[in-house]
């Protein structure tokens, strides 16, 4: 493949049927890849940190993965049958300006993601060069904003890669830390506690939930006889696969080690390999798979602001200098959000994952039951584009069930700078991602059915799938 070839020309334009290719089982490896890695370990950590025991936290981890996994597939099964990135699609619910909204949460969204795992990663890539953790923080920055840029087939491959490498690992570790833990004692000290199950759930619905925003930009590529079922079960069993192999040796190392894991999560885990050069091997390892997740949230973020930008200036080419210049600022300010906060990891990064459930379980609602359920998987693609067109330019109706959807999470919300009037009524449990899917999603349903949503003006589209290359604009 010449190089040309190698590096994308398409940004938040539809993808023409002449330029798809690959299967559904594309979507399994990218999303194994992303999730074998060093923050899903602290994730799933975390149940137990905050106070879960081993098999409380393994089952709501299970259950929340499922869940958010669910909710996550069906935005990835969107990509085949429209051929365009995730957020733009948000235009006919929210208006072609009124989108801006959540992707701003969405881009906030991408740079904390960045931060957070350019922290870990940054570890690893200092050990590996033998400099501090800001100059791995640094370098894994400029390394990721470089496949960013290549896009789409970089970011497949990496995926790939990643899978096979990061299992491989995870099964040597796992066998290693079995060596270590008396396995038995831990599943034998089982204590119910709700909130803390809640807590477990909540954690990984969250973890899960945070791809919808940019799951269905790496599946647009597949062709549009792709299978929806086929995206869907592939997407779900990769993400959940992933993400529940890596938090359950999170639960694992942080019931057994205790202030050792705490104190330097990547350099405790890759302790439990050994030494030289199976010590270096895993620094690599981490660095990878944290690479992986991190190329996605650079390329996602780097979508997100031409999106928002777009609605308002009718953006209709993006050069390579563009594309670099977006990258740039998404790689900039994660990198300085990075080391501020380094120091004080766990403890942002759980308040982090449940602050962003809060702003993206509304916008999941309201995106999924406008696709499924009211446009019937058909949308008039070139107005996604047009503020003049059937979707407008502002929607005020759906941005009002989103606040509505926001400001209903806010009694049940537990985090460290706020907890909710109604968290201790309840035990203390967090129940907020619930609320903020079913709420918004019964109201938007509710309004649609009677008229009140319905977008823009004429009869639904007959066609919901992409114009061709000629019929839609190039951004």
């Amino acid at each position: 493949m010449a190089a040309e070839d190698l590096v994308e020309r398409r940004s938040i334009d539809v993808v023409p049927d002449d330029e798809r290719h690959g299967t559904a089982f594309s979507q399994f490896t990218l999303w194994l890849g992303a999730n074998l890695q060093i923050t899903a370990v602290v994730t799933g950590a975390l149940a137990v940190v905050f106070g879960g025991d081993v098999v409380w936290s393994l089952a709501g981890l299970v259950l929340g993965n499922l869940l958010g996994g669910a909710v996550m597939a069906l935005h990835s099964a969107q990509g085949p049958k429209l051929g365009l990135p995730q957020m733009i699609q948000s235009r006919a619910q929210f208006g072609v300006k009124g989108a801006v909204v959540p992707l701003v949460l969405v881009i906030l969204m991408y740079v904390g993601f960045f931060a957070s795992g350019s922290v870990l990663a940054g570890q690893a890539t200092a050990q590996l060069t033998h400099t501090d953790d800001t100059t791995g923080i640094v370098l894994f920055a400029v390394v990721t904003a470089f496949m960013a840029a290549v896009g789409y087939r970089v970011i497949h491959a990496l995926g790939r890669v990643a899978s096979v490498i990061c299992a491989l690992a995870f099964v040597y570790l796992g066998i290693r830390l079995l060596d270590r833990v008396d396995l038995s004692a831990l599943l034998g000290d089982a204590r119910f506690d709700l909130p803390m199950f809640l807590l477990a759930v909540s954690l990984s619905a969250s973890w899960q939930l945070a791809f919808g925003p940019y799951v269905a930009d790496y599946s647009r590529y597949l062709p549009r006889a792709t299978s929806a079922k086929a995206t869907f079960w592939w997407t779900l069993s990769g993400s959940a696969l992933g993400s529940q192999w890596s938090m359950t040796f999170g639960v694992l190392v942080a019931a057994s080690a205790g202030d050792a894991f705490l104190a330097h999560q990547v350099g405790y885990v890759v302790g439990l390999g050994g030494t030289g050069l199976i010590a270096s091997f895993l620094y690599f390892v981490i660095a990878l798979g944290k690479l992986t997740i991190n190329v996605l949230n650079t390329y996602g973020g780097f979508m997100s602001m031409v999106t928002s930008i777009s609605g308002f200036r009718g953006l209709k080419v993006l050069g390579p200098r563009g594309r670099a210049a977006y990258i740039a600022v998404i790689m900039v300010a994660g990198t300085a959000v990075a080391l501020l906060g380094k120091d004080s990891f766990l403890t942002s990064f759980k308040d982090f994952l449940l602050f962003l459930l809060t702003f993206f379980t509304p916008w999941s609602a309201i995106n999924l039951v406008d696709y499924y359920l009211i446009s019937k998987e058909r949308y008039d693609i070139p107005a996604l584009f047009d503020p003049h067109g059937r979707y407008g330019a502002w929607r005020w109706d759906a941005l009002t069930v989103y606040g509505v959807g926001l400001l209903a999470q806010l009694p049940f919300l537990v985090t460290h700078f706020y907890t909710g009037p109604l968290v201790e009524p309840l035990g203390g449990a967090d129940i907020s991602w619930l609320v903020g899917l079913v709420v918004p999603a019964a109201l938007y349903w509710a309004l649609a059915r009677r008229g009140a949503v319905a977008p823009g003006a004429g009869p639904r589209p007959e066609r919901g799938v992409s114009p061709t290359a000629d019929e839609a604009p190039a951004p």
